[in-house]
């Protein structure tokens, strides 16, 4: 019998510049050549994923809109031992945005973060600033905020974060530990107009880093960056939950490579 798939995706999210839909359809069809795949909605993930010898979050949205399901989803999978792709461990933005404070803490390359208001002295002195939600995702809830109404700010339940000019985003995408293509935008206002883009060792090795410090050994990982005007690239966002990856944006090689990536990674789980 061949592997029965489980793939996770909100069909109907209204995704600003990507088409949700598509990538996943044309995923879903690429798997079918190795497994037996249905595709469910989030929110009924959690009472169909026994009857499946491997679940694949896709893109599903985020899961602020449905907290109490995904909690539910997690206990559910950790307690019957269910191979989630990605695994479930991760220190990414699937544990909300802690791992901005903590990497800058740890003096990791990411835009500085703190999350009190008491704290902005540790931060470089800009006009505005990036107030976000700890437990936010698709910039909801994100704001710009200058300094001196930064006071008004209380508790620890938001990020605060200069901002910073860059010349570009750019994006490395990852199966597992392995990079397997990257995409910049080359206009900053256009986030998701993306090409590809040729990474130099140095850039390669920015993007090994946060993965090598997030504790996911089988799954698929975004590492945002951006360039800075000086050159420097700093960690924008590690989204290890169900990061959208542009496949309509790489060749068809590249797009096959990935897809062969994460078809032997998912069948790996299953040794």
């Amino acid at each position: 019998m061949r592997p029965r798939l489980l793939l996770v995706t909100d069909l109907g999210y209204p995704a600003a510049g990507r088409p949700y839909r598509d990538e996943d359809v044309d995923l879903a069809d690429r798997l079918r050549a190795d497994f037996d795949v249905a595709l469910c909605h989030p929110l009924d993930a959690a009472p169909l994923m026994a009857g499946f010898d491997l679940v694949l979050v896709r893109n599903s949205g985020p899961v602020l809109h449905y907290p109490e399901q995904y909690t539910e989803f997690r206990r559910r999978a950790h307690d019957a031992g269910t191979r989630v792709f990605t695994q479930l461990t991760g220190k990414g933005d699937m544990a909300g945005k802690q791992y901005l404070l903590d990497l800058t803490a740890a003096g990791y390359p990411v835009i500085p973060t703190v999350d009190r208001a008491a704290d902005v002295d540790l931060l470089p002195e800009t006009p505005e600033y990036v107030v976000k939600p700890k437990l936010g995702a698709d910039s909801v809830g994100l704001r710009f905020v200058p300094r001196a109404e930064l006071t008004t700010i209380t508790g620890t339940r938001q990020l605060i974060q200069p901002r910073i000019s860059f010349d570009y985003e750019v994006s490395f995408y990852f199966v597992d530990r392995t990079c397997q293509y990257a995409l910049y935008a080359p206009s900053p206002d256009r986030r998701w107009d993306l090409e590809p883009y040729e990474p130099t060792v140095a850039d390669r090795a920015f993007a090994q880093r946060f993965v090598d410090w997030n504790t996911v050994d089988h799954g698929i990982q975004r590492v945002d960056g951006c360039r800075t005007e000086n050159g420097e690239l700093l960690l924008v966002e590690l989204e290890d939950l169900n990061p959208y990856l542009s496949l309509d944006r790489v060749s068809p090689q590249a797009r096959d490579a990935f897809v062969a990536a994460l078809t032997a990674s998912l069948l790996g789980m299953l040794d």
